[in-house]
C-alpha cells in the first residue's frame, strides 16, 4: 500500500463531510492505522497510469471511496467500485456517508444504493 499517497489523499478530504475521523492524523498515526489491516480489501485507484484515489471494503461490507480533486465525476469511481465488487462478491454492500457529504450521497444513489438510516452520535468528550 502506498502510505504517502494515501496520506496526501486523506489531507484532501473535507473534514466537515467526514465520518471516520475528526482531525487529520499525524503521519505516524496514519502508518499505524494502515499497518493494522483495518479493511477486508483496500486498493489504490489508477487512471491513465496515475494514482487518483483509493477504495476499500470494510470487514462489515462497507465501501469507502475517495478520488483526488479534479478526477471526480468522470466515471472513475463507478468503474473502481464495479471492480471492487467483482473481486469481493457479497450479498450486499453498505456505504456510511455523512449527511453533509452531498457528492458522495449522489454517487452512491447513482450506483443503485438506497438510504436505509441516519445515525446520531453523542460524544461524552464533547460535553463539559
Amino acid at each position: 500500500m502506498d502510505l504517502r499517497f494515501l496520506y496526501q489523499l486523506l489531507g484532501e478530504r473535507d473534514p466537515s463531510a467526514n465520518i471516520s475521523h475528526r482531525r487529520m492524523p499525524t503521519y505516524d498515526e496514519h502508518v499505524r492505522f494502515v499497518s493494522s489491516n483495518p479493511y477486508a480489501s483496500w486498493y489504490v485507484i489508477y487512471h491513465s497510469n496515475k494514482k487518483v484515489g483509493s477504495i476499500y471494503l470494510s470487514k462489515q461490507d462497507e465501501i469507502g471511496i475517495f478520488l483526488k480533486k479534479g478526477t471526480q465525476g468522470k466515471g472513475i469511481g463507478t468503474g473502481a467500485m464495479a471492480l471492487l465488487m467483482k473481486k469481493n462478491p457479497r450479498s450486499r454492500y453498505l456505504a456510511n456517508i455523512s449527511p453533509k457529504n452531498i457528492l458522495s450521497a449522489k454517487f452512491f444513489k447513482k450506483n443503485g444504493f438506497v438510504l436505509i438510516q441516519h445515525t446520531y452520535e453523542l460524544m461524552k468528550d464533547d460535553k463539559p
